[in-house]
């Protein structure tokens, strides 16, 4: 039952504390009309006996305290849910912001989220085909699982996401171990949330996906930079309740990209300062490991269930240090990072991908036979194995010169070259299969002696090199 106030004692940023109240939960929805007749949505921060903290949605500016309404609703912030929302653009509280009409929900259903239980948990082992090589070959995202991608300011994080929210798609599992499975058509969707971002990428992102059809399976909450942070805390719980909607509920694969990560915890930071808590490192709250947490943990596979939830948030680093907290933090709670590289981008590598400090725990899960090819684990920890080795004689040659370097080192050095170039190097509207990328892989493999492929079985040595090094001549 709705309960009006009129009792604010103070105002402070988008923060309203609210006096003898009484039933009120945290999270509960609020509804807040200023002096000028303008409204507002708000949520419960904390209550302590008849005090009430409240955050607002919009702006409070020129409020003045004691003549505001303040209405709880007796619930927390929901949005409604349908398999209509597929193809259509909202705003980072769920408002159609594509010129569309309103959607009629199957259901509403609270932001927040329910907690998987964690018996509940299923493994995640099925590989999802991005078409980046870069990240099928060497950093496979698993069905179920959370990957992030490190940026910074200036790399090109966001034709990145986009290229992965068009081209991403589960692969059906394969009775030939030497080939991959199709794509799963139908079964798949991706749900992308951008937050703190300027009108020139909202409209880049929603441009990419109505030109290449990829809307049709996409649901897009965009929070533009203008918006109200507080807003910015809502929209990754938006999404994240759209895509339990469509996996739990639709038994569809859900993919959630979630960009950029870093505009959501200053947010969480400004709303932080307002309510005048204890700092940690660097200004955030203490709590910013356990919001985070809130986030991410909501992907993942349920026994029982035909559908998931992958992410892959995406977050800048400042000043490209790993050591932020931000990246710091979701390292620890994520299954892995790609990390982007500024040598890369300033060299022309699209997409800059740092191979050597980039890793997916859970790639053994994901790929081999049935799954990508029987070759592909292999394969990969030779590439891996064979670019760090030429790096180093790189590096070597710096210091030494390159009369220093054997024949083996300058293969070496000469294998790092063409892998950067061929291989991580592709084009942002290039989709590659797997097929493709591990056959790319096997010509690089052949510009190396036969002798140094130590991380590759001889049966696969003598069934792929010579059969894909010479398909992509």
């Amino acid at each position: 039952m709705a309960r009006e106030y009129t009792t604010t004692r103070d105002i402070v940023g988008p923060l309203l504390l609210v006096e003898k109240v009484a039933d009120v939960t945290y999270g509960e929805l609020v509804e807040l009309e200023f002096p000028d007749g303008t409204r507002s949505l708000g949520n419960v921060l904390e209550v302590n006996r008849d005090v009430a903290l409240i955050q607002a949605f919009g702006g409070t500016r020129g409020a003045n305290p004691a003549q505001t309404k303040v209405k709880f609703l007796g619930r927390s912030l929901e949005l409604g849910v349908s398999r209509d929302m597929l193809g259509r653009v909202f705003d980072g509280l769920g408002r159609p912001r594509d010129g569309g009409p309103e959607i009629i929900p199957d259901e509403r259903r609270s932001i927040y989220g329910d907690p998987i239980n964690p018996t509940a948990r299923d493994f995640p082992d099925d590989f999802i085909q991005t078409g980046i090589s870069g990240i099928d070959g060497l950093n496979p995202l698993v069905r179920g699982q959370k990957l992030p991608i490190f940026s910074g300011s200036g790399l090109p994080h966001n034709q990145l996401a986009a290229q992965i929210a068009r081209q991403a798609a589960v692969l059906a599992r394969s009775d030939d171990a030497g080939k991959a499975g199709e794509k799963l058509e139908g079964e798949f969707a991706v749900v992308f949330a951008a937050m703190g971002i300027t009108f020139e990428d909202a409209d880049f992102f929603a441009s990419e996906f109505r030109k290449t059809a990829a809307i049709e399976r996409a649901v897009l909450f965009l929070n533009l930079a203008d918006d109200p942070a507080v807003e910015r805390i809502a929209t990754p719980r938006m999404a994240l309740t759209a895509a339990e909607y469509l996996a739990y509920t639709c038994d569809m694969h859900v993919l959630v990209i979630l960009t950029d990560m870093t505009y959501y915890c200053e947010a969480l930071r400004e709303v932080s300062a307002a309510r005048k808590e204890v700092p940690g490192r660097r200004g955030y709250p203490g709590y910013l490991y356990t919001d985070l947490a809130t986030i991410y943990e909501r992907a993942g596979r349920v026994k029982g269930r035909k559908g998931s939830i992958t992410q892959v948030p995406i977050l800048s680093m400042p000043d490209d240090d790993k050591t932020h907290p931000i990246p710091d933090l979701t390292g620890y709670i994520t299954e892995g990072q790609i990390i982007l590289d500024r040598p890369l981008h300033r060299s022309g590598v699209y997409p800059p991908m740092a191979v050597l400090p980039s890793l997916s725990r859970l790639k053994q899960k994901g790929i081999g036979p049935g799954k990508t090819r029987e070759d592909h684990a292999d394969l990969s920890n030779q590439l891996f194995g064979a670019y760090a080795r030429g790096i180093q004689a790189k590096e070597l040659a710096v210091i030494l010169g390159e009369a220093a370097l054997s024949d083996t080192d300058k293969a070496f050095v000469a294998f790092a070259d063409a892998f950067e170039d061929r291989f991580i190097r592709q084009g942002e509207h290039e989709e590659r299969s797997v097929e493709r990328t591990l056959e790319i892989g096997w010509e690089l493999a052949a510009l190396l002696p036969r002798a140094e492929l130590k991380r590759i079985k001889d049966t696969f040595v003598e069934k792929y090199l010579a059969a894909d090094a010479g398909s992509g001549q």
